[in-house]
């Protein structure tokens, strides 16, 4: 028997519970995790920077401005050395979604304050938060491309991702150094250098290729690092001879 026409367009359910499971949270805050690797932009609260190709949805009228490198300054330092990382600035009413590649998400609010964070790692920002890249140098070598970090500054709230889940160390109990690839960010009072040795002995912690490249840490305050090298796309290179490492690294306000 045929089904009448009020039949045959009834909603049949989806057995199962993929859409409870997943269904998104519901919150009014700012920033809000749906899960670790997915972040919920709420964008009644103001315009908000966000890395250009994060978002993977939203629901309203958001609207996007690619800002490149972010402002005239930011553009010509991107020009001159290669480096930068390409921000957009998101706008308007309703849920903005953002990831990138599937990272975990880590959310945090400043007060006044200031980090220093990679740019492979930067993520998403309240429009309240003051940013610029900054370049620093080896003492002692002379790097080809430079290092970069993002400096942010300000009130507001801060999205970074991290290749898994990321360690935070207190410089101030010990003698503190990592690779520059696996730093994600660091805090206000912390001080850094980096030290490329390209002779000598094999660097172990490089891999065997004769250079050794960390970045050591003092000071007062905690630095966030990750289990994973980054796999660096558009930030900076630093290379020396024929091998290459890359990272980005600074002084805050340096």
């Amino acid at each position: 028997m045929r089904p009448s026409s009020a039949e045959g367009n009834k909603h049949v359910p989806i057995h199962g519970s993929l859409f409870e499971d997943f269904k998104e949270k519901a919150s009014q805050d700012p920033f809000t995790l749906q899960n670790k690797k997915l972040l919920k932009i709420q964008m009644g609260y103001g315009p908000v920077w966000a890395k250009t190709g994060t978002m993977v949805g939203y629901q309203g009228d958001v609207r996007f401005e690619n800002k490149g490198a972010g402002g005239l300054g930011k553009m010509f330092k991107s020009a001159m050395t290669g480096e930068g990382v390409d921000m957009m600035q998101c706008s308007g009413q309703g849920e903005l979604f953002v990831a990138e590649l599937a990272s975990e998400v880590q959310v945090m609010y400043l007060e006044n304050d200031s980090i220093s964070v990679s740019g492979n790692n930067v993520l998403a920002f309240s429009s309240s938060i003051e940013w610029d890249i900054h370049r620093i140098q080896a003492r002692g070598a002379a790097m080809t491309g430079g290092l970069y970090n993002v400096s942010l500054r300000g009130t507001g709230y801060v999205a970074i991702t991290t290749k898994g889940d990321p360690v935070a160390l207190d410089v101030a109990t010990a003698p503190t150094f990592a690779d520059a690839q696996a730093v994600v960010m660091w805090t206000a009072g912390v001080s850094m250098d980096v030290r490329i040795d390209t002779g000598g002995l094999k660097s172990m912690v490089r891999g065997g290729t004769g250079e050794t490249f960390q970045m050591a840490f003092g000071g007062n305050g905690y630095v966030l690092i990750q289990p994973s090298e980054s796999v660096v796309q558009g930030g900076a290179q630093a290379s020396s001879g024929s091998k290459s490492s890359s990272g980005l690294g600074g002084l805050l306000g340096g």
